[in-house]
């Protein structure tokens, strides 16, 4: 199946998901979040397949929030912004414990929910020119809803920084902090996920679908429907609130907001 914005393909067990606006660097709105999610539920049914590899079309990854979204964001009520927060959660979360073992292919820019994706996949890989940034505060917003996925691999430490700062994170420094797995030369990274499938794919097709569920019982990091629902509410004071509002107008008209 191919749309404009996403394009799915099985090959044999492997399915592939590209996120395919490279024209906004692959950011995602409201409707981009409900293409995955149905996606991802759609593939967790095909008893065909055994890996989802997710990757992207063009120069980035994701930039994360698409501009118009943001636009709109920023005019919505609280309540607006609580439920449009819940069905990112709900990608994140869909994601994130999807039966089939995820690996994410990254290069280029990949930006506040584009980290969450990459946080929530099994297993990430990323080019030399990868790239990585938490970067809402800029914008007078938080990383609520990628939050647990991204503190749970990067650690708590490292958040305090980054999630502060919202300076960029070059790809070694995200393999140090934890966030991917490895870094490869960009013309070897399609190479290097084969060779990472072939890995998975020998293997019991049961058990390693055993293992992601014993990784989230023994590692006792389980994101439960209460700790969704408390990042939806945070993200969704913080939209609603005067510095939001600015942060977001001030980046669409290409200048600094007044806190600066």
């Amino acid at each position: 199946m191919q749309t404009e914005r996403l394009i799915t393909t099985i090959e044999g067990a492997v399915a592939r998901i590209t996120l395919n606006r490279p024209e906004v660097r692959n950011a995602f709105d409201d409707r981009l979040i409900e293409e995955l999610i149905t996606t991802f539920e759609r593939f967790e049914q095909d008893q065909r397949l055994r890996l989802v590899i997710l990757s992207a079309t063009g120069p980035a990854f994701s930039a994360g929030a698409d501009l118009n979204w943001m636009r709109r964001t920023a005019a919505y009520s609280w309540q607006e912004n609580f439920a449009d927060a819940q069905r990112l959660g709900r990608l994140m979360q869909t994601l994130d414990q999807l039966e089939l073992p995820t690996l994410a292919q990254v290069q280029g820019a990949t930006l506040g929910g584009g980290v969450g994706l990459v946080a929530a996949c099994d297993i990430a890989v990323a080019a030399d020119s990868a790239f990585f940034a938490l970067a809402e505060v800029k914008l007078g917003l938080i990383p609520a809803m990628i939050s647990p996925y991204v503190i749970r691999a990067i650690g708590a430490r490292a958040a305090r920084r980054y999630f502060l700062t919202g300076e960029r994170i070059t790809a070694q420094e995200a393999l140090r902090l934890g966030l991917i797995h490895e870094v490869v030369p960009d013309q070897q990274l399609s190479d290097r996920l084969a060779t990472l499938v072939r890995l998975v794919l020998d293997n019991g097709p049961q058990a390693v679908c055993a293992a992601k569920r014993l990784i989230r019982t023994a590692g006792r990091d389980a994101i439960d429907a209460a700790l969704m629902e408390e990042t939806a509410r945070r993200i969704a004071e913080q939209r609603a609130g005067s510095e939001a509002k600015e942060g977001i107008t001030a980046f669409l008209e290409k200048r600094k907001p007044d806190w600066r």
